[in-house]
């Protein structure tokens, strides 16, 4: 079996009012690469006439966001014209790559009768060789995206990567696999992930043991790289959100919406968004 190294309790750190719990990265634990970052947006209900989710018109460059819409909607667009709503179910998957502008707010349905948002954001970073992609947005309803039966109880929402002969509904620039589980109490199942790549795996809701250890929601589990085998028992009906990856090892400088390998690279993305490099936003 993988050996747990610790389980971590997300922070809670509001945004904007938004309740948010911070998984990653947290006081113990920088990143799991290429995991940078995941927040953990709601549950929060949103009454009627409500003003939605605060992230307006912000730059990203150098890496890429997952999204995965738990409950409510969430409505994007951005300055290379990708624009969409999606739904409870649904995913969005954006690669910012050289540099965008971008929003993720609510729908003007969802902003007018109100309702409960749940929302997972992951930063994904991206190696040396692929920063400056060209930029590219996909968001895909629940029902684009292949689900598998594990188990009696046990359903795989398959993002991206492949498994038992299914394709992810996204295919993305590096080799990464990215999914959300769904179980009932008392489901039992495995999951096997070499040694070599270094995994993502937060409980949502619900209560499970994780290779003989209890976890609940909000923790996420850190792993050490030995062993194959994954083993959960579900004791409560869960969400669980489960990604690998083959880790860079590259350096890793953020400042706020850009990730690169050095403080040049920074600076210069700081050039390019004030110079209009990286679009303009246009309501």
């Amino acid at each position: 079996m993988r050996k747990i190294r610790r389980i971590h309790t997300a922070v809670d750190e509001p945004m904007n009012g938004l309740v948010t719990f911070r998984a990653l990265p947290n006081a113990a634990l920088d990143q799991i690469d290429p995991f940078l970052l995941l927040n953990h947006h709601g549950p929060v209900e949103y009454p009627p006439g409500n003003s939605g989710l605060p992230f307006g018109p912000h730059p990203h460059r150098g890496f890429e966001t997952v999204t995965f819409i738990l409950s409510g909607d969430v409505m994007h667009a951005d300055s290379t014209g990708g624009k969409s709503i999606i739904k409870a179910g649904g995913v969005q998957w954006m690669t910012a790559g050289s540099g965008l502008i971008h929003a993720e707010v609510s729908s003007d349905e969802f902003k007018r009768n109100g309702g409960i948002v749940n929302i997972i954001q992951i930063w994904l970073n991206l190696p040396a060789k692929l920063k400056m992609s060209p930029p590219k947005y996909i968001g895909l309803n629940k029902e684009e995206i292949p689900q598998i039966v594990i188990n009696d109880g046990v359903i795989m929402n398959l993002a991206a990567g492949s498994l038992n002969n299914t394709e992810g509904a996204i295919h993305p620039l590096t080799d990464i696999f990215m999914s959300s589980i769904e179980t009932n109490r008392g489901a039992e199942f495995n999951l096997n992930v070499s040694a070599s790549r270094n995994i993502l795996f937060y409980v949502v809701y619900g209560k499970i043991f994780i290779n003989g250890e209890e976890s609940a929601a909000h923790n996420l589990i850190e792993f050490e790289n030995n062993g194959e085998e994954i083993a959960i028992d579900c004791i409560e009906d869960s969400i669980l959100i489960f990604g690998h990856a083959v880790p860079y090892n590259e350096p890793v400088v953020a400042s706020g919406p850009f990730v690169m390998n050095t403080k040049a690279e920074i600076y210069q993305a700081m050039i390019d968004y004030q110079s209009g490099k990286m679009g303009k936003w246009e309501e």
